[in-house]
């Protein structure tokens, strides 16, 4: 315990709450759960509490079997959290539609099943008109919210983050008559503190949602040997994807704004 203390003191706080404790209890479910419970016992809390207890004695002072053990959790709960954002970059990667080769054919597949299901958001919210004056308020609430969600422009990547991104990129060369990537740089450098400071937040997000998708799959693998793990693993699925959206359209409406705001700010004082 003394450990995590010093660990707590000396690491970031955005680090240790969001990295290193979320790893630290997936190498304890994994452990526990997967390596001492496994289906049969699932539910043996008696069993858990007792494999806790006997590897990290607490009575009488730590041991040096339990001091070792200890220091073997902690050890495996930094490392994987060096390597989340590793998975997390390439999430993101995936969500963006920068797919690599190997998945192109995939990537392919999934663009022109996408663009199969596509209605403009122009169409759904006449839909939604038309259902809402039929007294059909149910059908139009439904219809605004996924108005809401729908892409909007025609599918030309095999993600709805990926096309919320394309289409950021298109505004901002529509603004500034540049490419948002390519000025990214200079447009962090330029921006105001509070405008640089929003971008920051927003990316985090993006970057905890994308996080969020890599804990979701590590909790469903465990799942395989505890399927607790893995119920909770799917739901972590559900939740954080629907996060990365609503991140991705954060990002690009801050992005959106950022840039409009310092095409229409006056010129610095010579």
């Amino acid at each position: 315990m003394a450990l995590l203390l010093e660990l707590q003191r000396r690491i970031p706080d955005g680090w240790f709450l969001r990295r290193l404790m979320p790893a630290l209890l997936f190498v304890v479910v994994a452990v526990v759960g997967g390596g001492q419970l496994g289906h049969r016992k699932w539910d043996d809390v008696g069993l858990a509490r007792d494999r806790i207890a006997g590897a990290l004695p607490l009575n009488g002072g730590l041991t040096a079997d339990g001091a070792a053990t200890l220091l073997l959790v902690v050890l495996a709960a930094v490392a994987v959290a060096l390597a989340l954002p590793l998975g997390a970059g390439g999430v993101g990667a995936l969500a963006a539609g920068a797919w690599p080769w190997w998945l192109a054919s995939l990537a392919r597949r999934l663009t022109r099943w996408r663009v199969r299901r596509w209605t403009p958001p122009q169409e759904i919210g006449r839909e939604a008109v038309r259902a809402r004056a039929a007294g059909r308020e149910l059908r139009a609430a439904r219809l605004d919210a996924r108005r809401a969600r729908a892409a909007p422009l025609r599918p030309t990547s095999p993600t709805w983050s990926g096309d919320r991104l394309r289409a950021a990129e298109q505004s901002a060369r529509a603004e500034t008559g540049t490419d948002l990537p390519g000025e990214w740089t200079r447009l962090l450098l330029e921006v105001p503190d509070a405008s640089r400071a929003a971008l920051g937040e927003a990316r985090d997000a993006y970057q905890a949602a994308c996080e969020a998708l890599v804990w979701s799959v590590a909790f469903t693998a465990v799942g395989i040997w505890w399927w607790p793990a893995g119920l909770g693993g799917i739901v972590l699925w559900l939740v954080s994807w629907r996060s990365l959206r609503r991140a991705a359209d954060g990002l690009c409406h801050t992005a959106e704004a950022v840039v409009a705001l310092q095409r229409t700010a006056p010129p610095p004082p010579t």
